[in-house]
């Protein structure tokens, strides 16, 4: 079932041609999943002078020393959680924080492997660059195939970071955070 999701959210993407090699199809989806996260994180400026209750450069000033996308969640977190966030906009927050959180994982995993393609560029695979501690061993290097299924999987989460952007805007709007 998964699969044949998979193939139809390959066959109804604009991009796709049963030509194009895959090394083209995964560079389009993952440059699309870059750009649609980094719109996305952007929005954590916001966020972070509605709740702080700062303006909006004061709030780009802490987004921009906060250097990683975690460090801008746990802030936006932590600041949802204060007593005197309302009830309704901290879980609205949290709720969309967690989403972000989630789908970071992927974005993080296509945004700092190694890609390896054959020659026609139609087979590739992804070796990511993380150390996996054993009890007497270290991993590392893990070796993933770029398969319909994957690309399935970057196309539901490009999806969804459009779904927490739209969610994230709902939030600024209802409780009129500056914008």
């Amino acid at each position: 079932m998964a699969a044949l999701d998979a193939q139809k959210r390959i066959s109804s993407n604009p991009h796709h041609e049963s030509t194009m090699p895959r090394f083209q199809q995964i560079l389009l989806l993952v440059g699309q999943m870059s750009y649609t996260w980094t719109n996305t994180e952007s929005l954590l400026i916001y966020l972070i002078a509605g709740l702080a209750k700062v303006d909006k450069e004061t709030a780009i000033i802490v987004f921009l020393t906060l250097n990683t996308t975690r460090a801008r969640i746990e802030l936006v977190e932590r600041l949802a959680k204060m007593q005197k966030t309302p009830a309704a906009c901290r879980q609205a927050v949290l709720a969309v924080t967690s989403e972000l959180t989630r789908q970071a994982k992927l974005r993080n995993k296509y945004s700092h492997c190694i890609y390896s393609f054959n020659e026609s560029g139609t087979h590739g695979s992804t070796q990511l660059m993380r150390i996996a501690d054993g009890k007497d061993d270290v991993k590392y290097g893990k070796i993933e195939a770029l398969d319909d299924k994957e690309i399935g999987r970057i196309q539901a989460s490009i999806e969804d970071i459009k779904a927490i952007n739209q969610n994230i805007w709902s939030i600024i709007i209802d409780n009129s955070f500056p914008k």
